[in-house]
C-alpha cells in the first residue's frame, strides 16, 4: 500500500509541474489517504506486536 501512495504522489508531482491542476490534486488526494491507512496499519501492527510478545 506504501507503493500505491508513492506512486500516486508521483504522479501528482509531474501531473503539477505539467500543470494539470485536477489531475494533480487528485492524485495527492489520493496519495494522502492512502498514505494515513497505511500509517494507521503499521500502528495497529505494532501494538498487536507487543501484546502477542507478552
Amino acid at each position: 500500500m506504501l507503493g500505491w501512495s508513492i506512486a500516486f504522489l508521483v504522479i501528482a508531482l509531474i501531473a503539477a509541474v505539467l500543470g494539470f491542476g485536477g489531475i494533480a490534486g487528485a492524485s495527492a488526494g489520493i496519495a494522502q489517504i492512502l498514505f494515513f491507512i497505511f500509517l494507521v496499519l503499521f500502528v495497529v501492527s505494532l501494538i498487536a506486536r507487543v501484546v502477542r510478545s507478552r
